[in-house]
């Protein structure tokens, strides 16, 4: 437990350190180089949850050069505030792009949830997931009874092909993007599982990694982008036997991407989802908490996740 308090005061004042030297930029960039914007983002889709997003995005130029490598070196700073119908938090990211196909990435998210019933099914916002004695589960916890937070770094490689052939009908593209997190729930003790925004309560206080990869052609139309894009969740931590329920095992997402651009104010953003989910022998399978589950063979299968519509507005 000591340890476990140590990490995370380590991950936190790494993270400060690391806004503050970010922040430096500031105090010589001159004030008609920096600039602004301010996003509201709106989010559905077919499973029950509705995300509103308002980001407020500063960029200011740092280390730029004089050729098309790192003219447009900059760092980019964005505040966000997200509410969902189980959670709220705020969660700030910053960006730094050395050299055009590259970037670093910093970001930290803090917030708390609660629980709602909608049309008989338990969404659960925040909650420890325990197993009773008779191999149910319930939910320990109320709203606010605890914070969610998470700390985070991660890069990506962004590749255009239209930087080498220039063209408005050339912007073939690729993007991956590789992340460390570390998330905790401060209710939490070390072993206990949690749930956060509707999830499968499969959570625990550790470090996770992210990655994804993304193809795509940008056109100089209302769609503006077609894409298809690969997304894999881990879980970096060990959980005594582990690999009899899957926890070892990637969690990965295929998605179609479609972006229209109707207006320079308005856009829209389609996504169907795809993802790989754990079969489990039929013994086992309506075991109702998850490490009770016992993997058959094979051990997963691709399957429909979920449509999505994400709806941004610039404000400014």
């Amino acid at each position: 437990m000591r340890q476990d308090k140590m990490m995370k005061s380590r991950i936190i004042s790494l993270t400060f350190l690391a806004g503050l030297i970010c922040c430096t930029p500031f105090l010589w960039a001159d004030s008609d180089e920096i600039t602004t914007s301010t996003k509201l983002s709106v989010t559905f889709s077919t499973l029950p949850e509705a995300r509103l997003r308002f980001t407020h995005t500063i960029t200011v130029p740092f280390l730029q050069g004089e050729n098309a490598l790192t003219k447009n070196n900059n760092l980019d700073f964005a505040f966000n505030a997200e509410i969902t119908p189980v959670s709220s938090d705020v969660f700030t990211e910053i960006t730094w792009t050395p050299i055009a196909f590259f970037d670093l990435l910093v970001g930290g998210q803090i917030g708390s949830g609660w629980n709602i019933n909608l049309l008989g099914k338990d969404i659960r916002g925040i909650g420890i997931n325990r197993r009773n004695d008779d191999g149910t589960t319930s939910v320990v916890g109320s709203a606010f009874d605890g914070l969610l937070w998470n700390v985070k770094t991660g890069a990506s490689l962004q590749f255009d092909l239209a930087a080498i052939y220039p063209g408005d009908w050339n912007h073939i593209i690729f993007r991956t993007y590789h992340e460390a997190l570390y998330a905790g729930y401060s209710a939490a003790s070390k072993g206990d599982p949690w749930f956060f925004e509707g999830d499968s309560g499969e959570n625990h206080n550790g470090w996770n990694y992210y990655g994804s990869y993304l193809v795509g052609y940008q056109m100089p139309i209302v769609l503006q982008t077609v894409a298809l894009m690969a997304e894999m969740k881990s879980y970096l931590y060990d959980t005594p036997n582990r690999e009899l329920w899957g926890d070892n095992l990637g969690r990965w997402f295929f998605s179609a991407v479609f972006n229209f651009r109707f207006t320079d104010w308005f856009s829209t953003r389609l996504v169907t989802q795809f993802r790989t989910v754990r079969n489990f022998t039929p013994e086992t399978a309506n075991n109702e908490f998850y490490q009770d589950r016992r993997l058959d063979s094979p051990s997963r299968e691709l399957a429909f996740y979920r449509v999505a519509a994400m709806m941004t507005f610039k404000l400014r």
